[in-house]
């Protein structure tokens, strides 16, 4: 009796099957550009290898990054805070955590995440310092450096989500080492910590707050692309196919619902920061009408401006010597924003000269 053939078992939970691996690998990380996992671990774990020369290089380009950032957030230069982004070493460890949640190395995990806490803690410390020893902070904290990285939004968190696609598929192949330091430069990570180091020397706590929720999602970022892209280009079956081939069991994994957690965390306070920023422009934009309105019985009074300064309203205002008086202007603001801002009027006495 002919034997009936048995049907073909289906793939274990949360393995990616042979043909949808290779062509995932075909499109990203083709094989002849694949980086082998103990190539890629000598890359991004700091312990392995020549441990002393990778910690003083690391250690040295930090701190030497992390001056160069404060500089330029301090003079709001961007080519010097650009130039701090290229040579920052804080990405290594970084994406070492995903190569460990990748490949069920705990250690790995452990360690980078010490260096990353380490580096934060370094960087901080300096823009503190800084921030101490200037004579005047009110400039500082006002300028486009530290502006641009206090309020991160829906936008920030695509654009690191994006970055940290292309900086874990740069690493998986050797043909893409050039591009490196574009990501390095789209991934921002020390500057946003030399402002929080900045804001909290200046006593802006809040600013600080921002600055460190941008750089919290652009780490989140990079962790999560690096898992995607490392478990797709087959790192996670190499490093289970030597955990099998020396007898040891499969460690659990719970890196999905990590990786949810830490997204939902940094995405719920970006896009209320995103919400936030769309009806602050909103409101400006009633209330810079409604300044209009007040002086529309002032002859040649003009409106120059709308601002928000924290929670209060600053209107800007180009006019005659005598203006209307401001309590109609705070009402008509009540009834406008919901928590009743504060409105200062700053007048400019003259008037408009067309050359």
């Amino acid at each position: 009796m002919p034997a009936t053939p048995l049907p073909d078992a289906a793939p274990a939970a949360g393995v990616v099957p042979d043909a949808a691996r290779v062509r995932f690998l075909g499109l990203v990380v083709p094989p002849a550009q694949r980086r082998e996992l103990a190539e890629l671990s000598e890359r991004l774990d700091l312990s392995s290898g020549d441990v002393r020369a990778k910690r003083s290089a690391f250690w040295a380009m930090l701190v030497l990054s992390g001056i160069i950032a404060i500089a330029g957030v301090v003079t709001d230069s961007t080519a010097t805070v650009i130039g701090a982004m290229i040579i920052a070493p804080l990405s290594t460890p970084i994406l070492g955590v995903g190569l460990g949640v990748v490949t069920g190395r705990a250690r790995l995990v452990g360690r980078s995440a010490l260096y990353v806490l380490g580096g934060m803690a370094a960087v901080v410390l300096l823009g503190w310092l800084v921030a101490l020893a200037l004579p005047q902070t009110s400039d500082v904290v006002t300028n486009s450096q530290v502006t641009g990285r206090t309020s991160p939004g829906v936008g920030d968190l695509v654009a690191a989500f994006a970055t940290g696609f292309a900086g874990a598929i740069a690493l998986a192949r050797r043909d893409l080492g050039d591009v490196l330091p574009g990501i390095a430069i789209a991934i921002s990570l020390v500057p946003p910590l030399g402002v929080v180091g900045v804001c909290l020397g200046a006593g802006e706590p809040a600013l600080a707050a921002g600055a460190l929720l941008l750089f919290c999602s652009n780490v989140v970022a990079l962790v999560v692309a690096s898992t995607v892209v490392f478990t797709g280009a087959g790192y996670a079956s190499d490093a289970a196919q030597e955990r099998e081939d020396a007898g040891r069991r499969r460690r659990p994994r719970r890196a999905v619902v990590l990786g949810a957690v830490a997204v939902v965390a940094v995405a719920v306070p970006m896009v209320a920061n995103t919400v936030q920023a769309a009806l602050a422009e909103v409101w400006a934009a009633q209330v810079r009408a409604a300044a209009e309105a007040w002086l529309a019985g002032t002859p040649a009074a003009v409106v120059e401006d709308v601002t928000w300064q924290g929670t209060s309203l600053v209107v800007d205002v180009r006019g005659p010597a005598e203006l209307p008086d401001v309590d109609p202007l705070q009402r008509a603001v009540d009834e406008l924003v919901p928590w009743d801002p504060e409105v200062t009027v700053v007048h400019t006495v003259g008037e408009r000269v067309e050359g």
